[in-house]
């Protein structure tokens, strides 16, 4: 379809909450996942690896991820339930700012439960996606990484990674 602008921290539209996907909106939500996907692509050319992105970074403010890993996933109205009591940390980054690397911590696992786009509910158990889809269903809630950040230290340049290596996380 369309390679979207994606906002940019700061932009007001990414602190808002989405609203939920009705089911009479799933056509025109088929061609918000064909822009996510032509978005992400793009993305991927000049910045590197990623894997998904969340609809409110293109403007869009309805509960509709896309996710590109080894096969395409689309998420409309996730829930995320069963978030595991364990933890762990991770310098997260985020396509709305690129330049940067949050520490945060998130659940070693967790289950979504989603409609896909034949509107059919569909439930995961998450655990090596668990960060990824936390993190895109914190878009939808308008949380982003920065607001997750562990402490004043834990928002870096991703350029100062190699010094940021004492500060106790995993690399993303």
């Amino acid at each position: 379809m369309a390679v979207r602008e994606l906002l940019r921290l700061g932009h007001p539209l990414l602190f808002e909450p989405c609203l939920p996907v009705l089911p009479g909106e799933v056509e025109e939500m088929a061609g918000v996942a064909a822009d996510l996907h032509d978005t992400l692509s793009a993305f991927r050319k000049t910045w590197g690896p990623a894997r998904a992105v969340a609809a409110p970074q293109i403007g869009v403010l309805k509960r509709i991820i896309y996710m590109h890993i080894d096969d395409h996933v689309v998420f409309i109205n996730p829930v995320l339930s069963d978030l595991s009591p364990e933890t762990f940390e991770i310098w997260d980054d985020c396509m709305s700012f690129p330049e940067l690397l949050v520490r945060v911590k998130r659940h070693c696992s967790c289950t979504i439960t989603y409609r896909d786009l034949e509107w059919n509910e569909q439930v995961m158990q998450l655990t090596n996606l668990s960060e990824l889809l936390q993190h895109e269903c914190d878009h939808l809630d308008g949380v982003l990484a920065t607001m997750r950040a562990i402490d004043h230290r834990s928002i870096i340049l991703r350029s100062e990674r190699a010094f940021a290596v004492g500060l106790k996380a995993n690399p993303a």
